[in-house]
């Protein structure tokens, strides 16, 4: 091995070290996560418990600087969530933990029955649907537009719109959340499995 490998791996040049190491938790910080999801925010709540694949995410407190759009990462965190929250409503039939989830102004738009009415050819085909929407949570998004920020009556709302190639439909998906709070709350849900 060479010899400043070496001094940076087993910590013989402390300069090196160091610089080794401010350069690892600098790409952390501007957002090189490789391929996977930190929620740092969670990270001491969760030492001492693991989390199933099926668990949600916090990935909705994530709230930006100055209307920045959120990563790609955050975004599809939020639509995993929701489509979660969705696959459990439609496997119960009982679309009021959703609907309490959402934002005051999706809540004021749309009741519980009427989300239920709405999905109603869903929750009749669960067992071909839910299945299909479970395994959104190990499939990568594939956005159809950016996500994008849009400003409505002063308030941020957030655009997502695409799909996840899961078998044997793809779930499509056309969601908008709005900061309340300092959280990203569901506004719009529109949602497809051909």
């Amino acid at each position: 091995m060479s010899p400043l490998l070496n001094s940076l791996f087993f910590g013989k040049d402390a300069k090196a070290s160091g610089v080794f190491a401010i350069a690892i938790v600098a790409l952390i910080a501007l957002g090189c996560t490789c391929g996977k999801n930190f929620d740092l925010d969670n990270l001491a709540s969760e030492t001492n418990t693991s989390k199933s694949a099926d668990t949600p995410s916090d990935a909705n407190k994530t709230e930006p600087a100055d209307d920045a759009v959120p990563s790609k990462d955050v975004v599809e965190g939020l639509v995993k969530d929701t489509i979660a929250d969705f696959a459990d409503a439609v496997n119960s039939g009982d679309f009021s933990e959703l609907h309490d989830s959402a934002s005051q102004d999706f809540q004021s738009s749309y009741t519980v029955d009427e989300m239920a009415t709405a999905f109603k050819s869903y929750t009749d085909k669960k067992s071909v649907v839910v299945p299909i929407l479970k395994k959104v949570a190990n499939t990568d998004a594939k956005f159809t537009t950016e996500p994008s920020i849009r400003k409505e009556k002063g308030l941020s709302i957030l655009m997502a719109e695409g799909e996840f190639p899961t078998k044997p439909y793809k779930v499509r998906y056309d969601y908008e959340y709005v900061m309340r709070d300092g959280e990203w709350k569901l506004l719009k849900l529109v949602i497809n499995i051909p």
